[in-house]
């Protein structure tokens, strides 16, 4: 059966409402089947950046989405041994949902400029097409971007959102400022924080 498959990873440190508007307009903009949430497992681009608990980003991402129709938790990051690239994961996700499902790679534009520089940008572009939402602040040369992955715009779908400045860095800072997220997180998202302490010194 042929699907059409969006997939939204991250490290969910912690999950926010603009993840899930983008979820949301990738869904409805391109006529998805589902949108699945891959929290990141051992991320390659922050080795040094101390992340929560996989357990915390999962639960979280669990909370977020529960009930809300044409989203999916995955585990094939958390599941196995990393560092995990996004090409890996898309060639597993490609194994298990079959060779006639349509994926479709949710990203930001600053993700996209610098799409080149992760691992096998060409096969990432060969497994799925990019689903590409507008950061603020974020610009993207494609003139440039395609000079170094020829024919990528053919694979590019533009998704337009509204444009919400929130950052998982910055509620992080917030929680240990002692500062309010509500409403810039799912309301048990923020319970959650709370009842586990996550974030409070600086720390995960």
């Amino acid at each position: 059966m042929s699907r059409r498959v969006g997939v939204l990873g991250g490290t969910f440190d912690p999950i926010h409402h603009a993840h899930l508007v983008a979820a949301q307009e990738a869904l409805h903009a391109l006529a998805l089947d589902c949108v699945l949430f891959v929290p990141a497992g051992n991320p390659p681009h922050k080795p040094a950046q101390p992340i929560s608990a996989a357990y915390h980003r999962v639960a979280m991402v669990s909370l977020a989405i529960a009930g809300r129709p044409g989203f999916q938790l995955s585990l094939v990051d958390v599941e196995r041994p990393g560092p995990h690239y996004t090409v890996q994961t898309l060639t597993i996700l490609r194994e298990r949902w079959g060779a006639e499902s349509r994926f479709f790679f949710i990203v930001g534009t600053d993700s996209l400029a610098e799409l080149s520089t992760w691992r096998q940008p060409e096969g990432i572009v060969a497994l799925a097409d990019l689903a590409v939402v507008e950061r603020p602040g974020a610009p993207v040369d494609m003139a440039a971007l395609e000079a170094r992955l020829p024919g990528l715009g053919r694979h590019l779908h533009r998704v337009d959102m509204p444009l919400l400045q929130i950052s998982s860095t910055d509620l992080r800072a917030r929680v240990r400022d002692g500062r309010p997220i509500s409403f810039l997180v799912p309301q048990a998202v923020e319970d959650y924080i709370r009842e586990h302490g996550l974030y409070r010194d600086g720390e995960t």
